[in-house]
């Protein structure tokens, strides 16, 4: 995932180079610079095992002296042609003592194969690095770096425990990530059993099973010189997302823009998250092993920071390479997807100023691969916290042994109201003492034809559908089928730092609805600043291989998987909590039918109700600490 967003603010986080170093440079000073400290082979073919060749560019110091680390970094983007980008990415780890290994994914541009989502990171992942061990200019230890896809083909990787791969950086990973812990999103694909949208934008841009390739033959310098002026990236008609993202159905999305079937039509076809096919890719789960030391970089407002935290939690309780468990490291910072390089003085994340959220991304990557990949122990000293994490609010980094912090405590608060906590000026409430019997449910309509508009929150790839980040929620606060509970107004802080969970006895009149959870961070004056959001489709209630329609009027309880933050609600801040039916156009509606959502074109309106009456309660859980 990703997309060129991902390579443009991944390029600061990779090079090394401080971000506003970039504009001192001109093209042609770079490629002065390459000229005269590196060594360049451009286009080289790299062999599979099934003779598949993957196009590569080689970055060497000239004039090295003895075998060298190396850093690769595998993409499916179009970053192997001459650009600035790419150069100035190389030119870094040259200058570090590094080679510097660029590589496409089978089927992209100049490699050869077919296409496949995460480009087998098991087979042409674990061949390139024994390629690369074996090169003479080689000294057999490799780390993989990179954001978005390029990341998220290294987790599979790691559960190879490949000898030469030595260290990994994986930032903004989640897509690649099957199931692990009580997510079950299959790289993304899904939330809570709810399909997200940014996947068939993303293919849009990314797979192209009518591309134009090289005739297979061709010597590595005519590969070459055919790459200074043809670089094989298709360009696709513009498409108007905000009106094609209403499409039904949904899984004729992209058949309606006239692309031929592939991945958006393969993966739209499977059962479900528990659809056994899902196995069959390069995704990692949790029954894999994992063998390789790591550095995680991840964001609060990034489409995956709750899969991210928990696989970071499971590599660090594998216990088949002990080294490799006990030295995992992660950073959570309070930015976007991939935009690591904007961390910085005065930050601000959608409508919410953050404060210095200032960071050596940097620096903290080579002195991580200097440990790993030189033997420098001093680089990366043995002390450095396991976790570093920002806390929004009171604007500061701070540091744990674990994930969430061992001094979090649950704090429980309940759903309550009159009855009518439709929307900001009705009367719903969190409050910290459990509803008596006999308390009035909230009810609401939802209709998928006028769902409630995702503003902000955690996402990414998405055409410019959504803007992640820590947007005001008035304006859907404001509507009945929105329900809300705010909290009194706090007379002491308040931190939240780990997994929130919400547990929602709800009913319906249809077979099937969603419900959509969202936690909010309320300023004196009104603002609600979005902190997080979750949504469970009402079918997998009992988990996602026992699918079942609901009975009208039955209450069920559900538990959709956390939502994780780190925030410290001031004085004079309340904290909210809302719940409806839909986060559109993040999140694929529910027709409400029951039946085959994703094929359907015409929906019901639900009347939906959340419960809490006695035994009936509703509640979220707060990891507080402190207080």
């Amino acid at each position: 995932m990703g997309g060129m967003l991902a390579a443009t603010a991944a390029l600061a986080m990779a090079t090394g180079a401080p971000a506003q170093d970039y504009a001192r440079y001109s093209d042609d000073a770079i490629a002065r610079e390459m000229a005269a400290k590196v060594d360049a082979e451009m286009i080289a073919l790299v062999p599979m095992r099934d003779g598949v060749g993957l196009a590569t560019n080689i970055y060497r110091p000239k004039d090295a002296k003895g075998p060298l680390p190396t850093l690769l970094w595998k993409t499916p983007y179009n970053e192997l042609s001459y650009k600035t980008a790419t150069s100035r990415r190389a030119l870094e780890a040259v200058k570090r003592g590094y080679a510097f290994v660029v590589q496409n994914e089978r089927g992209r541009y100049y490699s050869e194969g077919k296409y496949e989502i995460l480009g087998l990171p098991q087979t042409d992942g674990y061949d390139t690095l024994t390629w690369i061990a074996k090169q003479p200019w080689s000294n057999g230890k490799v780390g993989t770096v990179g954001c978005s896809s390029s990341a998220e083909w290294q987790l599979a990787l790691a559960a190879q425990n490949h000898p030469a791969h030595a260290a990994m950086v994986p930032m903004a990973s989640g897509a690649g990530i099957g199931k692990v812990g009580p997510f079950e999103e299959q790289g993304n694909w899904y939330t809570g059993g709810v399909p997200r949208t940014l996947f068939h934008i993303w293919l849009y841009g990314v797979d192209n099973p009518l591309r134009a390739e090289l005739p297979r033959g061709l010597d590595q310098p005519t590969r070459a010189r055919i790459a200074r002026y043809n670089d094989l990236d298709a360009k696709k008609p513009e498409v108007n997302w905000f009106t094609q993202i209403r499409h039904l159905p949904y899984a004729d999305m992209l058949k309606d823009l006239g692309e031929p079937p592939a991945t958006f039509e393969q993966f739209t076809a499977r059962a479900g998250p528990a659809d056994p096919a899902w196995r069959t890719g390069g995704l990692y789960h949790d029954d894999m092993g994992w063998g390789v030391p790591a550095l995680w970089f991840n964001s609060w407002y990034d489409v995956s920071i709750g899969p991210n935290l928990a696989l970071f939690n499971h590599a660090r309780a594998v216990k088949s390479d002990k080294e490799a468990s006990a030295n995992q490291f992660a950073v959570v910072a309070p930015n976007t997807h991939c935009a690591f390089a904007r961390l910085g003085p005065d930050f601000q994340s959608g409508d919410r100023d953050l404060g210095d959220a200032s960071f050596d991304t940097d620096g903290q990557i080579y002195a991580f691969f200097d440990r790993w990949l030189k033997g420098d122990a001093k680089a990366f000293p043995a002390r450095t916290a396991p976790i570093r994490y920002y806390t929004m609010g009171t604007n500061r980094w701070q540091q744990a042994t674990q994930w969430p912090p061992a001094e979090a405590k649950t704090v429980r608060m309940y759903l309550r109201s009159g009855g009518r906590a439709n929307g900001v000026g009705g009367d719903g409430r969190l409050d910290a003492t459990a509803p008596p019997a006999g308390e009035a449910a909230d009810r609401y309509t939802y209709d998928p034809m006028n769902p409630v508009q995702t503003i902000g929150g955690a996402d990414c790839c998405n055409g410019g559908l959504i803007t992640a980040g820590a947007f005001d929620q008035r304006v859907i606060e404001a509507r009945g089928d929105v329900l809300v509970y705010s909290s009194e107004p706090l007379t002491k802080p308040i931190e939240v730092t780990g997994f929130v969970n919400a547990v929602l006895k709800i009913s319906s009149d249809a077979k099937d609805t969603d419900f959509a959870v969202k936690l909010v961070d309320v300023a004196p004056d009104g603002t609600a600043y979005i902190l997080g959001d979750t949504i469970l489709r009402a079918r997998y209630r009992d988990g996602f291989a026992t699918p079942a329609m609901m009975t009208p009027n039955t209450v069920y309880t559900l538990k959709p998987t956390p939502i994780s933050t780190s925030n410290t609600f001031l004085p004079g801040h309340r904290i909210r909590v809302e719940v409806t039916s839909s986060n559109f156009p993040k999140f694929v509606r529910n027709l409400n039918t029951g039946g085959d959502n994703e094929r359907e074109a015409k929906g019901v309106v639900a009347r939906n109700a959340v419960h809490h009456a006695g035994g009936d309660a509703s509640y979220i859980e707060l990891p507080v600490i402190g207080g």
